[in-house]
């Protein structure tokens, strides 16, 4: 079962992603609306609000990601197993990638709703602060030596600490919202299942990719000691 995880998942996210995309681009409506004198309001993105659909949907995998590395490395510090440790290593490994997708897709949102590709309202600062801490996180899984998986543990869990400010701050009239307040429960039929698809899909394809990275970090770790054992029996030189 454990080798069909993650070509089921990929295969799954692929099937998703096609149908939501299908959904996206045919079936949900563009956004507009009007004002009081029924002249079209600033507030109306037309295509350019499609985007949302994979923003916040990255958005979400972020946060699941950065939570999974918090959770493990909390573990991970009160066991020493290191098998917490590699789903850590794992989840902020994803993270990276789509915290930089959030970025980019933000950007592109952005340009359209305030006329700049970036604004450094709260909810923007924050998001690539807590980027930047993953960043810094897989550098120190590189060069920190022999403490970087406690020192790695420490700013996942200071990451996660961080989130849910993050999602609070998306209320703020500073940042464009997805539903009223934010709130993307109260989308209309028509973009309600493209985008609950789309994150499902997604999810999916962050499933694939964590178990795979877990497989790798793994293999690579015990490869690691196995090497270290045959050194210090004298096997290798």
């Amino acid at each position: 079962m454990k080798r069909l995880a993650v070509p089921l998942t990929a295969a799954l996210a692929a099937i998703g992603m096609t149908v939501s995309l299908w959904l996206i681009f045919v079936n949900a409506p563009l956004q507009w609306g009007k004002n009081s004198n029924d002249t079209l309001n600033m507030s109306s993105l037309f295509f350019n609000q499609k985007i949302f659909y994979f923003h916040v949907a990255h958005a979400f995998m972020l946060f699941a990601s950065v939570f999974v590395a918090g959770t493990c490395s909390i573990a991970f510090l009160k066991t020493r197993n290191a098998r917490w440790d590699d789903i850590a290593c794992a989840a902020v490994n994803v993270a990276v990638l789509f915290g930089a997708v959030v970025l980019v897709t933000g950007s592109i949102w952005a340009k359209p709703a305030w006329g700049t590709w970036w604004n450094w309202e709260p909810r923007l600062t924050m998001s690539l602060l807590l980027w930047l801490i993953l960043v810094g996180y897989t550098l120190v899984r590189q060069f920190a030596g022999a403490s970087a998986d406690r020192v790695a543990a420490g700013m996942a869990i200071f990451g996660m600490v961080g989130v849910p400010f993050i999602y609070k701050m998306v209320g703020s009239d500073s940042h464009p919202a997805s539903g009223a307040n934010g709130v993307v429960a109260t989308l209309g039929p028509g973009m309600k299942g493209a985008f609950w698809l789309s994150v499902v899909s997604f999810m999916c394809w962050f499933i694939a990719l964590v178990v795979f990275r877990v497989q790798s970090i793994r293999a690579a770790r015990e490869l690691r000691e196995l090497r270290e054992a045959a050194l210090d029996a004298g096997v290798l030189e």
